[in-house]
């Protein structure tokens, strides 16, 4: 397999930062403009999102997220600034849908106003599995300031009312609750999973992580996830990316800190609808030598068949790119990618920030290291038949890096040894640009 450069202008940002945000949350997005890239497609040009610029008064807009079920129907969502209060911009979270190819207006999310009164709204992640029906969550401030998770069903091309995600409110008593990633089995069928603060007796507040699960299009009860109320005992827990094979049959990973403190990277697995318990990434505790593990992404192309990828800190306090992968529902221990020790020559180090599988055992991880000379670089490797090939600089990335920053941020595999990955490189003249690659 072999990875073919390619090179978009600044003016592709915007897109650019929606395949890489989705990519890691869902593990879905992208897929179709990937399959057409992989099989010769090109680029087209980046243009604004239509109806953004009437809501945007503030002049301050983002997109967090897409997702595709088909080259011509996507989902997308992020924020916007509606305008200013006398003390801090109002922002407001926003959706918007390619249909039939065609890019239809942005509108804020049905059912926001009556929620987000304190004016700090924004959706994180979405995830469409079939044209028209897509799951989308992020956050919202209530009236108090609190941010509080919320969750919006598109059903037939039509988004139906945000909510606060059920039970949520219970356990966010510290008000800084969040979804950061969703992923869907099947239409309505979804998981989710993010963060809330809790209180403990003195007032102090903790951070812990939550799933939730979506059945027939109704968001359940938020639950901590099951395992991590004995692992988390420094009290900062989060999940950071959930994926779904199919409705019920779901990963997902994060980390949690303990007592010491020390930072964990943990996946859990859902069976049959059912959330198993967290538990510490095999084999990173021992790689985690001064304790700051994470996952970043997850991808599961079936059931019980995963592989996910993220960062710890060894010896020197430099932090480096694991992946670990599943099969037939067992992690196995997770590994420094091979060959970026080689690649990784100096502080702070190497990171995996996404994680893609075409196939049980057929996936690729991109991310960034740090050469000899302290640049950052890109980074891509491939796993086949389950085994993890050499990390390489990204083709092509070394000529444009002039300005020493760049990061391959999303891979996204349509089939084995068929992907697409995008990222950002700084020029000579210190402007940040983004590129495409191809995998052929």
């Amino acid at each position: 397999m072999r990875w073919r450069p390619g090179m978009m202008t600044a003016a592709a940002v915007l897109g650019t930062a929606c395949l890489a945000d989705a990519g890691a949350a869902t593990g879905t997005a992208a897929t179709a403009v990937a399959s057409a890239a992989a099989q010769g497609g090109t680029w087209g040009t980046a243009a604004e999102i239509p109806g953004s610029n009437r809501l945007n008064h503030g002049g301050q807009a983002s997109i967090g997220t897409v997702s595709c079920a088909s080259a011509t129907n996507c989902g997308a969502g992020g924020s916007y600034t509606s305008g200013f209060s006398s003390t801090a911009p109002i922002i407001q979270a926003f959706v918007v849908n390619k249909t039939a190819n065609i890019w239809r207006g942005a509108q804020e999310v049905p059912g926001t106003a009556a929620l987000n009164t304190g004016g700090n709204a924004k959706i994180n992640s979405v995830s469409c599995p079939a044209p028209g029906d897509c799951s989308a969550g992020g956050y919202y401030s209530d009236a108090s300031g609190h941010e509080q998770a919320l969750a919006v069903t598109e059903t037939g091309g039509t988004w139906g009312n945000a909510k606060e995600i059920p039970g949520s409110g219970a356990l966010n008593a510290g008000g800084a609750a969040r979804i950061d990633s969703v992923s869907c089995g099947a239409a309505g069928d979804c998981s989710a999973g993010g963060q809330y603060a809790s209180k403990t007796v003195d007032g102090i507040s903790t951070v812990q992580a939550f799933v939730v699960n979506e059945t027939g299009g109704t968001w359940g009860k938020a639950a901590e996830v099951p395992g991590t109320a004995a692992l988390n005992g420094g009290g900062y827990a989060t999940v950071n990316s959930v994926s779904c094979s199919s409705a019920g049959n779901c990963s997902a990973g994060g980390s949690y800190t303990t007592a010491a403190p020390v930072t964990q990277a943990f996946v859990i697995d859902e069976t049959g609808g059912t959330w198993g318990k967290a538990r510490v990434v095999p084999g990173s505790a021992a790689l985690n030598k001064h304790g700051l593990a994470q996952i970043n992404s997850v991808s599961c192309p079936s059931a019980g068949n995963c592989s996910a990828g993220g960062f710890y800190l060894d010896a020197s306090f430099d932090t480096q790119a694991f992946v670990v992968s599943e099969s037939g529902g067992t992690w196995g221990s997770a590994e420094e990618i091979p060959g970026s020790a080689a690649l990784d020559q100096h502080a702070p180090g190497a990171v995996t920030d996404s994680v893609s599988c075409g196939a049980p055992g057929d996936c690729s991880a991109t991310g960034s290291y740090t050469d000899s000379s302290g640049a950052q670089q890109a980074f891509v490797a491939d796993q086949s038949a389950g085994t993890w090939g050499s990390a390489e600089e990204v083709p092509g990335t070394g000529a444009l890096n002039g300005g020493g920053q760049a990061s391959a941020q999303s891979v996204s595999c349509a089939a084995s040894g068929l992907c697409n990955a995008v990222g950002q490189y700084q020029n000579v003249k210190l402007n940040t640009q983004v590129f495409a690659v191809s995998q052929s």
